[in-house]
C-alpha cells in the first residue's frame, strides 16, 4: 500500500492495518505501578510540536509515551496535537514502525537537508532529547531500543527481544499472540513476574473464566450438601 499515491503529495501513502492494532496494543497494556494512569499521556499518529522558532516543524511519531503529564480528563480537554512549549514535558519513550518508506529516516540514515526541518533522528535524540527511542520492523520482526546516554544514542542489546524500564516498573518486548483476530508477533508490556499485561478483552475473559469457575464450585458444594442431607434422611435424622 505504501506504492499507492497519496491525495497529499508530501506524504507517502496511508497507514496500513499494523499501524492501527499496534498502537492499540501498546495503550492498552501500558499499566505502570509507578505511575497513575491519569499521569501517562500517551497517542498514536499525533503531530509532535518542537520548535517555538518553528511552529510549523512537526514529527508524527507512531506512538509515544509522556511522564508525569495527565491524560485529558474531559473531552473537550482532548489534545489535537503536542505542544513541547506548552507542556514542557518531552516524550519518554518513542516508538516507530518501520515500513519501507519511513525505515531510512527511522533509522537515522537519513541526512537533513538544506533549509529544511531536521530528521526524526536528530528531533528524538537533539532536540527533544527522548530517553528511549524503539523501532520495531514487523516484517523481520525485529525490536530495537536506543537509550540516550550522553549526547547520542546508543542500542541496547536485546537478546530476549526484552527490556525492563526500571522507572516505569514495566517491561516491553515481543509477544507472540492473537490480537484483534490476527497472529502474529507484536510489541506489548509485561509485568515484573514476566506475565504480559492482559488488554481489556482479556481481563473481562479472565473474570469470566474466574466467575464459571465460582460458578461451577457453589454448584459442587450445593451438590455435595444435597448428597449429606439425602444420606442423613436414609438414616432417619433430620438435616433442617
Amino acid at each position: 500500500m505504501y506504492d499507492l499515491p497519496s491525495e497529499d503529495p508530501e506524504e507517502p501513502g496511508l497507514p496500513d492495518e499494523f499501524h492501527d492494532f499496534q498502537p492499540k496494543l501498546l495503550r492498552e497494556t501500558c499499566q505502570s505501578p509507578a505511575y497513575p494512569a491519569q499521569d501517562m499521556f500517551m497517542s498514536a499518529d499525533l503531530n509532535l510540536y518542537y520548535d517555538v522558532r518553528h511552529i510549523g516543524w512537526y514529527k508524527r511519531p507512531d506512538w509515544f509515551l509522556v511522564l508525569g503529564v495527565p491524560r485529558a480528563s474531559n473531552q473537550t480537554d482532548l489534545r489535537r496535537s503536542y505542544v513541547i512549549w506548552q507542556e514542557g514535558v518531552s516524550p519518554f519513550l518513542v516508538i516507530e514502525l518501520l515500513s519501507p518508506g519511513t525505515e531510512a529516516e527511522d533509522l537515522g540514515q537519513t541526512l537533513r537537508e538544506v533549509n529544511q526541518p531536521p530528521t526524526k533522528w536528530q528531533v528524538y535524540e537533539q532536540i527533544l532529547r527522548v530517553p528511549y527511542y524503539g523501532l520495531f520492523d514487523r516484517y523481520t520482526n525485529t525490536f530495537r531500543l536506543f537509550q540516550l546516554v550522553g549526547p547520542r544514542y546508543q542500542e541496547i542489546h536485546l537478546p530476549d527481544r526484552q527490556f525492563w524500564f526500571e522507572e516505569m516498573k514495566l517491561g516491553l518486548g515481543v509477544w507472540q499472540g492473537q490480537y484483534q483476530g490476527t497472529e502474529g508477533l507484536w510489541l506489548r508490556w509485561y509485568q515484573e513476574n514476566g506475565d504480559w499485561v492482559p488488554t481489556p478483552e482479556e481481563r473481562a475473559e479472565q473474570e469470566s473464566q474466574r466467575a464459571e469457575q465460582e460458578r461451577q464450585r457453589a454448584e459442587q458444594e450445593h451438590q455435595r450438601a444435597e448428597r449429606l442431607a439425602a444420606q442423613l434422611r436414609a438414616l432417619g435424622v433430620d438435616p433442617d
